[in-house]
């Protein structure tokens, strides 16, 4: 059992200093309080070596990969299930910890235990993992102990976090189809070019027939992804097949540079429907963030700040910066919100009202809410017209195709019926 040195204030206000055995700081301090001893500061005294040393070892457990949002989602909605039921914190986090399987999660629980058995707090033990709990975590945390409502911040935080989580499987689910259709279709027509029209060329070879425009730029495109051009060193194939990692990774690349943010940001914006959606998509985003951050008592400026580094989109981080000197200076949220043209009047108008009313939270909730349902209607809207898009384009080139092939046919049908 750990040794506490303590300083605290007896019932006459005197300082008091001492050393107390307990399980766990939270022991220590009923202990202490029953003595008379009010407003302590503990600091483990013995075993402090041993705890370090088991903590090296416990550190050595391996922990590949990062904490998954969803991951982090189930644990924060049972550690708020846990401290709703009225267990001790720390308690509430060695179950947790123990169910956990080997990984970071588990490794950074460990940690997490250690530091709150020592005295320190929920958040500043979160904040200690900046790969596990971010900057917005760690402050809803810190609102919630202050406030002495950590359970209600936790299931705040969860919903938050499955809400999130929710419209993300939206959009990635939405996407699946028309990206599976895409890459077979390219499957075939990259096997067609680098199987098929080598087998029609020699055929045209053979019989000496004239071949059309079509034709000659299909022949040359087939050579091209076999890799049969003169000093072609890579078959086109290749390129096909490796270029949406090289457009993936080159987009990772230039959004490391703030030019390259701003840049991508922009051009995603503006391009027709899916700019719609990107929008849409952020400004639910940002309003469900902010306000769960003004809902567990975060303060605005601040809360603003945690919004704006966890936007993901640099049009919007622009705005939420405008809006966060507006507000130091003394001024409203809605003017520089209008002024940078990235929310439609609707959603200024009714962050306008709630600043007036004092509802600023329950009117940030209501518009991340109706642009989700929004969101919804865009992704379903997207996916009509991609597939009317795509059956066009695969039916243009696969007509293109066909033609290329079966206009010298019909040269040579022609040709050998003069003959005769």
């Amino acid at each position: 059992m750990p040794t506490f040195a303590y300083q605290a204030k007896d019932n006459a206000g005197k300082k008091a200093n001492g050393e107390i055995e307990a399980a766990n700081a939270e022991e220590a301090k009923r202990l202490l309080y029953g003595r008379g001893l009010t407003g302590a500061s503990l600091k483990v005294k013995k075993e402090a070596e041993k705890k370090s040393g088991a903590k090296k070892k416990k550190g050595f457990s391996l922990a590949i990969g990062g904490v998954g949002a969803k991951q982090l989602t189930t644990f924060t909605r049972q550690l708020s299930t846990l401290q709703d039921a009225g267990l001790p914190l720390l308690r509430s986090l060695q179950i947790l910890r123990d169910q956990q399987k080997a990984g970071r999660l588990k490794s950074t629980l460990e940690t997490v235990c250690e530091d709150v058995s020592s005295g320190d707090s929920l958040s500043i033990a979160f904040a200690k993992h900046p790969k596990a709990f971010d900057r917005l975590y760690v402050k809803m945390v810190a609102a919630g102990e202050v406030g002495g409502v950590l359970d209600v911040i936790l299931q705040r935080l969860a919903e938050f976090m499955e809400k999130g989580q929710r419209l993300k499987r939206r959009i990635i689910g939405a996407m699946i189809y028309p990206s599976v259709v895409i890459c077979i279709a390219v499957a075939i027509v990259t096997g067609i070019m680098y199987f098929v029209i080598p087998k029609f060329q020699e055929i045209f070879n053979d019989f000496d027939v004239k071949l059309p425009g079509l034709t000659l730029f299909l022949i040359d495109a087939s050579r091209w992804v076999a890799g049969q051009n003169p000093g072609q060193t890579i078959p086109g194939a290749a390129w096909i097949a490796f270029s949406p990692f090289i457009v993936y990774f080159s987009v990772i690349l230039i959004r490391k540079t703030k030019f390259g943010r701003a840049a991508t940001d922009v051009i995603r914006s503006r391009v027709p429907v899916i700019g719609a959606l990107v929008r849409k998509t952020a400004i639910a985003r940002f309003t469900r963030t902010l306000g769960t951050l003004v809902t567990a008592g975060v303060p605005i400026l601040e809360a603003i700040n945690i919004t704006r580094d966890t936007s993901g989109n640099w049009l919007y981080e622009r705005a939420l910066q405008r809006v966060h000197d507006s507000i130091r200076e003394g001024e409203t949220f809605a003017k520089p919100l209008r002024e940078s043209k990235v929310c439609d009047s609707i959603v200024v108008n009714m962050i306008d009202v709630g600043e007036e009313t004092g509802d600023m939270d329950i009117m940030l909730m209501k518009i991340a809410d109706n642009y989700e349902e929004e969101v919804d209607v865009a992704v379903g809207s997207l996916l009509s017209l991609l597939e009317p898009f795509m059956v066009v384009i695969l039916g243009g080139i696969v007509g293109t195709i066909v033609l290329a092939l079966f206009m010298p046919l019909v040269s040579m049908i022609e040709s050998v019926s003069s003959a005769k």
